[in-house]
């Protein structure tokens, strides 16, 4: 039985900027957790176990608060979604422990052109110039910000690379999901699975964190599942080429979060890069809004 949400690309778009955020400021803390920022540095099985774990408490604890009507869930596509998201998030953590946390998060963030384009034969979408463009822009500001040297060319940055791949692809799965099921569903089989093969993994690389990094992994879990709950509401609202490429916001957070807590000062890169970005987005929201008024005369 499909579940069906008003469409509504101006909320979609303010839901995955929420989401932005949120993830932004998880990949600041699993770099402090994959450093010895907080004490030994953690594996990341270990930072991405913390993630599901936490995650699941509070979306268990939702969940018996809320107690939503629950459906027959669509158990491939769960599967595959966990799949990806959780080989996505580790790659992501393990990343940002070796590279620079702009770097990785302006290459691991390409994923919305990934997910975009797999959109189009996967879930028949129709990507019109508009929506081309508007990634294009959203791309050269990615590009930019990534700043191409000798050195990005290192193994964790193809690190970052394949953990946008994998996200892309669990884009996907995400919106086939958003119309079947309602999000509160999808977020509490995803964590409940990805917390079981997470937990799977770190059992051949655990160690005891600080109680430091015991807060610091706590805080992950807090973020994503607040991040996924704004992205399962947000994807189910517009089109995910529409939504895409609006996450790209997270490397804006990011360059946010690094002034404010470590006193960096985006530098004139950084700031044309992310105007660029949010140019791009910019862009989708007005056109969608012209389009939703064109259609309501």
């Amino acid at each position: 039985m499909f579940v069906t949400k008003p469409q509504n690309p101006p909320l979609a778009a303010l839901l995955i900027l929420a989401a932005s955020a949120f993830i932004a400021g998880t990949t600041l803390l699993a770099k402090a957790l994959g450093t010895d920022a907080l004490g030994p540095a953690l594996h990341p099985f270990q930072i991405s176990h913390g993630r599901f774990l936490f995650a699941f408490f509070v979306i268990v604890t939702a969940v018996a608060l809320l107690r939503p009507e629950l459906r027959r869930p669509h158990w491939g596509l769960h599967i595959g979604r966990t799949s990806f998201g959780w080989v996505g998030i580790t790659l992501m953590f393990a990343s940002v422990a070796f590279i620079p946390i702009a770097d990785a998060t302006a290459i691991s963030f390409l994923n919305p052109i990934f997910a975009m384009v797999l959109a189009i034969p996967l879930l028949k979408e129709g990507v019109g110039p508009w929506r081309w463009l508007a990634a294009a822009v959203a791309l050269s500001g990615a590009l930019i910000l990534l700043r191409p040297t000798p050195d990005s060319f290192q193994p964790a940055a193809l690190l970052a690379l394949a953990a946008a791949a994998v996200i892309g692809m669990e884009l996907i799965f995400i919106k086939k999901l958003s119309g079947r099921e309602i999000p509160i569903q999808i977020l509490f089989i995803n964590n409940a699975m990805g917390l079981t093969i997470a937990t799977v993994a770190v059992s051949f690389v655990f160690q005891m964190p600080t109680t430091a990094q015991w807060i610091a992994l706590a805080g992950i879990g807090f973020l994503m599942a607040c991040a996924q709950a704004c992205f399962v509401n947000g994807m189910a609202r517009a089109d995910a080429s529409f939504v895409a490429p609006i996450s790209y916001a997270t490397l804006i957070f990011a360059a946010c979060y690094d002034f404010t807590v470590f006193g960096v000062i985006p530098d004139p890169v950084t700031l044309v890069g992310s105007a660029i970005i949010m140019t791009g987005a910019f862009i989708l929201v007005w056109r969608e809004a012209r389009l939703r008024q064109a259609l309501s005369r």
